[in-house]
């Protein structure tokens, strides 16, 4: 479970993403961030959630967000998800877990009463300004996009 808390400032970060480009935070100021981390590429879960984001870029990039999402595979196996699910944003790698710690999404999971490490699947909405403006702490995958637009509009 994340430390950070909505109004706090978003963590710096670089990080490769799926063509092995550099991406960082700061290269997104002035724009409204959503910030997903999910656990793998290609699982069932993660899959919906991205599919589910991808269907509905358009709109959420009218409205102004650009969409990165990290998780702690390889910039190769991102760009095989990106390329198997015609994936219209950026994927950005963490092998190292230097974002997925600053943003405090590691910890203690539980599947079937087996306790094991992993991350959590949380999502930011970050402002042009860089502040949390709010944090999914589960994410419904099927209507991410939904609830990120409705959460948004109450918002401002």
């Amino acid at each position: 479970m994340t430390h950070l808390t909505e109004g706090n400032k978003a963590p710096a970060f670089t990080g490769t993403n799926q063509d092995g480009n550099k991406i960082s935070l700061k290269d997104f100021l002035g724009k409204k961030v959503i910030l997903y981390f999910y656990p793998e590429d290609d699982t069932p879960t993660c899959t919906v959630q991205a599919c589910n984001l991808r269907d509905n870029f358009g709109l959420l990039k009218k409205e102004g967000f650009t969409v990165l999402g990290v998780s702690p595979d390889e910039p190769k196996k991102h760009k095989k998800f990106e390329n198997k699910y015609s994936l219209p944003f950026t994927l950005i790698a963490d092998p190292t877990h230097s974002i997925i710690d600053k943003y405090g999404v590691w910890g203690q999971k539980k599947l079937y009463g087996r306790e094991y490490m992993g991350l959590h699947r949380t999502t930011f909405l970050i402002d042009e300004k860089g502040v949390i403006r709010k944090i999914f702490l589960k994410p419904k995958s099927k209507q991410h996009s939904e609830e990120i637009l409705k959460a948004w509009e109450e918002l401002n």
